[in-house]
């Protein structure tokens, strides 16, 4: 969807992640609603400035709108979750899916309905099948920790 950015999300300030976050969940913005959308809002000028970052580092691009530029992602949100989620499987978890799942369950916030755990249960026993079977992946190692 676009050309991939210079660097990743993991790289980036913790307002600049903010201000992505707005974009994603809008799906466009300009500068002054995604300024009126964030919490704790620096300036107008601020935000204008760090959305232009955002675009030059690859992640943004725009299109005009009469006088104004619209801002939109480069890349789906769920390429961009998926990578997001790989680093932090790598930072926090040396790559251990089990562990990443533990660590979630343990998480408050985090309640899971019996629906959503019958549906992890479900993707844990399609994983299995996969790599008995030499399926999609094919990596026997993957998530496990050596």
């Amino acid at each position: 969807m676009g050309r991939k950015p210079a660097v990743s999300t993991s790289e980036l300030g913790a307002r600049e992640r903010q201000i992505l976050d707005v974009i994603f969940r809008l799906g466009e913005a300009s500068v002054g609603e995604v300024h009126q959308v964030l919490e704790d809002a620096p300036s107008y000028s601020a935000v204008r400035t760090m959305i232009r970052l955002l675009e030059s580092k690859g992640f943004l691009k725009h299109r005009e709108e009469g006088v104004k530029y619209i801002y939109r992602p480069t890349e789906s949100k769920e390429r961009a979750s998926k990578s997001a989620l790989s680093h932090l499987l790598k930072t926090f978890f040396q790559g251990s899916a089990a562990d990443a799942l533990a660590a979630l369950l343990e998480v408050p916030e985090a309640k899971c309905t019996e629906e959503e755990l019958a549906r992890m249960r479900a993707l844990v026993d399609e994983a299995r099948k996969q790599e008995r079977g030499g399926g999609v992946g094919g990596n026997s190692t993957k998530g496990r920790r050596s």
